[in-house]
């Protein structure tokens, strides 16, 4: 799936709750910690995993809405 952040991106801090422009929250399940700002950016969702544009690593998730 392919979309992106609905609004500001902070990165991820361990319990993140993502909502994408497309209605779909993502809760992320794997730590990891990583402080990252930007506005909108791209993501892509590949089975379990969420990559943000910028970001140097995947990280679990899994879809709360």
């Amino acid at each position: 799936m392919n979309s992106r952040i609905d609004g500001a991106w902070r990165g991820w801090n361990g319990s993140t709750v993502v909502k994408l422009i497309n209605g779909t929250v993502w809760e992320q399940v794997q730590y990891y910690y990583r402080y990252q700002y930007k506005y909108r950016p791209k993501v892509i969702i590949d089975g379990q995993y969420m990559h943000v544009e910028g970001m140097p690593k995947a990280v679990r998730v899994r879809r709360l809405l």
